[in-house]
């Protein structure tokens, strides 16, 4: 998890994050080729990923 980060810095990068989820989304919605569908695949669980530890930053930074 991302340490040494404000509470503004970390919102900022959960709004960037879910950003570059919209458009992977889009991206694979365009995109029809099964090799394609296996990479968008694997960036969006990595995007996802990263949203659910910015979000328990997130609250354990309002706990605090």
């Amino acid at each position: 998890m991302k340490t040494g980060l404000t509470l503004t810095q970390v919102d900022a990068r959960i709004a960037a994050v879910r950003e570059n989820l919209e458009e992977l989304v889009e991206q694979s919605a365009a995109d029809s080729s099964a090799g394609d569908d296996d990479l968008n695949a694997a960036r969006i669980a990595e995007q996802e990923k990263e949203l659910a530890e910015l979000t328990d930053l997130r609250e354990a930074l309002l706990r605090k």
